[in-house]
């Protein structure tokens, strides 16, 4: 039988790619998000199905995943991709915001993950990819809320390795650096729709400047795809999957010492602002 995957987040970028990726290697593939018009032409090209969900919304988690195992028997493989970047000094960023940060980030993995493993456990197999970051490894002053969600992420699928690893079923997170997609557009958004404390205008300096670069090391989204791929195919997956140069090096960076790292911090803001 095809191997049946389900996918949140496909409207675009790293989403649409690997939903391209694992039709390639000839899956069935549910491909999700909050709006089915924007899969349209995704379907038509990859001959996917597609399905709205919105992951803060804990009725639409449970049904697309009762959904595809209704219909195909079956559910190997989920990828929780969906996701956004909330920026902005801490201090700036309002509560409910946070929140909302958490709330996709976090919360609707968490949902997904819960909606999924019955149906996996009662198999006796299964895989969970849960999209990371850099970011869910090391910190940067300006992004403590997302920071906090990957963290946290990373945190939830470590404690579920071990929880699931007896029922046949595999964690792996992928760890991407800077990718080239629209992610950054909307970060940039929400940095724009703060309230600024006047406090941390170095920071918000930084984050122009960021902004105008974050095209160097950056991936395209198909080669982040293709380690997702790698993941949900692989019979023996690892439990982390870092993205190119730039992902290796952010993920070692988090051995380095806080204070060296600290300090490096302070530097480039005084050097590039």
């Amino acid at each position: 039988m095809e191997k049946v995957a389900l996918v949140t987040g496909c409207s675009s970028g790293v989403g649409a790619a690997t939903v391209r990726s694992l039709t390639d290697e000839e899956w069935r593939v549910v491909a999700t998000a909050r709006d089915t018009a924007d899969l349209v032409a995704l379907a038509e090209e990859t001959g996917c199905e597609t399905a709205e969900l919105d992951v803060t919304k804990p009725a639409q988690c449970r049904a697309v995943v009762d959904d595809a195992v209704d219909d195909h028997g079956r559910l190997d493989c989920l990828v929780n991709n969906a996701g956004f970047a909330q920026l902005g000094p801490l201090e700036d960023v309002p509560p409910r915001k946070l929140h909302r940060q958490f709330d996709v980030n976090v919360y609707g993995p968490h949902r997904l993950v819960r909606a999924a493993l019955p149906h996996m456990r009662e198999r006796g197999e299964g895989t969970i990819v849960n999209i990371s970051s850099v970011s869910g490894r090391v910190a940067t002053p300006g992004m403590g809320a997302y920071n906090g969600s990957k963290f946290a992420l990373e945190g939830l699928s470590d404690a579920l390795r071990g929880e699931v690893a007896e029922h046949g079923i595999d964690v792996a997170v992928v760890e991407p650096g800077p990718v080239d997609t629209g992610f950054q557009d909307r970060a940039d958004a929400e940095l724009d729709a703060l309230d600024r404390s006047g406090g941390y205008e170095r920071i918000y300096s930084w984050f122009e400047d960021a902004s105008a670069v974050n095209g160097v090391g950056a991936v395209s989204p198909e080669r982040v795809a293709d380690v997702i791929a790698t993941a949900a195919v692989s019979p023996n997956p690892a439990a982390r999957y870092p993205v190119a140069q730039a992902g290796r090096v952010g993920v070692l960076a988090r051995f380095l010492p806080d204070r060296l790292l600290d300090a490096g911090y302070r530097v480039l803001l005084r050097v590039l602002t």
